[in-house]
C-alpha cells in the first residue's frame, strides 16, 4: 500500500531589509501623504476654508489691491458716520475709513498667525523630539519645564510681559506666543516620536547600525509629524484670537499699527450709538479664525488614518 504524500509547503519569507539601513517607513509617508491630499481635495470644508485663507494672505501681502486709502488717514468731520458712496463700512470716532482700516488689519492677523505657528512648531517640534527620541533625564528636564509654563495664564503673562514692551510692530506679540505655546507641540511630538520609534522599521534601521540621526530624519520624522502639523494648523487660528485679545487689552499691538483687536478696543464705547465701527473688525476677525480652524479640522480629518 502505497504512503500517503505530503503536501508541499511554502514557508513565507520576509524579504531582506535594504542594504543602506532604509525601510518600508518612507513609502508610508508617501501614502499617507498621497491619501490625504485626495481626501482633502474632495471636502468642500478644506477648499472653502482654503479659498477664504488665500483671500486673506493676498490682501495682507497687497492690500491695495482692494483698499488703495490710508488705514491712519483720518478726518474727525466724519467721526461715527454710517456708511456712504465709496466708503461702504462708514468711519470710526476718529474719522477714518473702517474698511480701508479691517483690509489692512489683516496683514498683522495673518503675520502674527503664522509666524509665531511656524516658531512654535520649530521649537516645540524640536525639543519634543528630541526628548521623546532620547528619553532618560532629558526628557524628565523638558516634561517639568513644560509644565511650569503651562502653569502660566496666557492673557496674565502676555499683560505682565508684553505691558513693558513699546514697539509698535508685531514681533514682539510673536515672540510672546512662542514663549507660552511651544510645550503644547512639544509634547504632541514627543509621544508622536515615542509611538513610532518602537515600530519594526526603526529598529531594523537601527539593528542594522543607521545612525541616529539618519533614523531621525529618514524612518521617524516623516511618520511622527502629521500629529503636529494638525495642532499647529488649529492652534493658528487660536494664535490670531489671541494676538486680537491682547491688542484690545492694549498690550499687544499698538498705535499707529492696524490690527482688528485695536479697532474692537476703540469701538466697544460706541457699540450703540455707530455699531458698524465694531461689527466689520469683529466680523473679519471671527472669518478668519473660523477659517483657520476648519482648515484644521480637515487636515486633521485626513491624516488620521482611524477616520478611513
Amino acid at each position: 500500500m502505497p504512503e500517503p504524500v505530503t503536501p508541499l509547503t511554502v514557508e513565507a519569507q520576509t524579504p531582506p531589509p535594504p542594504p543602506d539601513g532604509g525601510s518600508a517607513s518612507g513609502d508610508g509617508a508617501r501614502s499617507l501623504w498621497s491619501d490625504a491630499w485626495q481626501d482633502l481635495r474632495r471636502n468642500p470644508v478644506f477648499l472653502v476654508s482654503a479659498l477664504v485663507i488665500l483671500f486673506l494672505v493676498v490682501i495682507a501681502i497687497w492690500p491695495g489691491l482692494i483698499a488703495s486709502g490710508d488705514p491712519n488717514d483720518c478726518d474727525l468731520a466724519h467721526g461715527q458716520q454710517s456708511s456712504t458712496s465709496g466708503h461702504p463700512f462708514g468711519y470710526d470716532a476718529q474719522g477714518c475709513d473702517v474698511y480701508t482700516r479691517v483690509v489692512h488689519g489683516a496683514r498683522a492677523s495673518v503675520t502674527v498667525g503664522v509666524c509665531a505657528t511656524a516658531g512654535v512648531a520649530l521649537l516645540g517640534g524640536i525639543l519634543g523630539g528630541l526628548a521623546g527620541f532620547y528619553g532618560r533625564w532629558g526628557d524628565a528636564v523638558l516634561s517639568r519645564i513644560a509644565d511650569i509654563f503651562f502653569g502660566i495664564p496666557v492673557v496674565l503673562g502676555g499683560l505682565v510681559l508684553l505691558s513693558v514692551v513699546t514697539s509698535t510692530t508685531v514681533w514682539p506679540v510673536v515672540g510672546f506666543i512662542v514663549l507660552l505655546g511651544w510645550p503644547q507641540i512639544s509634547r504632541i511630538a514627543r509621544g508622536s516620536v515615542i509611538t513610532v520609534k518602537q515600530n519594526d522599521y526603526v529598529q531594523a534601521a537601527r539593528t542594522l547600525g543607521a545612525s541616529n540621526s539618519r533614523i531621525m530624519l529618514r524612518h521617524i520624522l516623516p511618520n511622527a509629524v502629521a500629529p503636529v502639523i494638525v495642532v499647529a494648523t488649529i492652534a493658528l487660528g487660536t494664535y490670531i484670537a489671541l494676538e486680537a485679545t491682547l491688542s484690545f487689552l492694549g498690550v499687544g499691538l499698538k498705535p499707529p499699527a492696524v490690527s482688528w483687536g485695536i479697532d474692537i478696543s476703540n469701538a466697544a464705547p460706541y457699540i450703540r450709538n455707530a455699531p458698524h465701527m465694531l461689527l466689520y473688525p469683529a466680523g473679519a476677525l471671527a472669518l478668519t479664525v473660523l477659517a483657520f480652524i476648519m482648515l484644521g479640522d480637515a487636515v486633521r480629518d485626513a491624516l488620521d488614518p482611524k477616520l478611513r
